[in-house]
């Protein structure tokens, strides 16, 4: 759906699929195997719209799913929030930190390296 965000949906997709396990049955497999149950709709279409088995690896369905449904534009403006941050004047470090955590859990693919990510939140803490 549209107000569906597609990083929960894997997480709890993943969170479901890891209380399956089946001996000599490697983890992803059983992901590829079971994905299309988690869709429904145009998210479905699109799956099944890829042929055969074209798609062959977990990391490669979760690479053109999020390609697919999220948007370049959610991205361009998380990177956005996250260069902005700033601690506000009221709030704690411990306070500020977990902000920015939440900050770059929101947007996932900022692209924003650990080094950078430590500078951005550094310059953002109040003086």
């Amino acid at each position: 759906m549209p107000n569906e965000d597609p990083y929960a949906h894997l997480a709890t997709y993943i969170e479901i699929c890891n209380t399956v396990k089946i001996a000599y049955v490697p983890e992803d497999a059983i992901r590829l195997s079971l994905f299309s149950f988690s869709l429904s709709g145009e998210a479905k279409r699109w799956l099944h719209s890829f042929k055969g088995n074209s798609l062959k690896t977990w990391d490669e369905v979760v690479a053109k799913f999020l390609k697919k449904y999220f948007l370049e534009s959610k991205t361009a403006k998380g990177k956005a929030v996250i260069s902005s941050f700033h601690q506000f004047p009221d709030k704690s470090l411990s306070e500020a930190l977990e902000r920015f955590r939440s900050l770059l859990r929101e947007t996932p693919t900022h692209g924003f390296s650990e080094p950078i990510q430590l500078n951005i939140f550094i310059d953002g803490l109040r003086p």
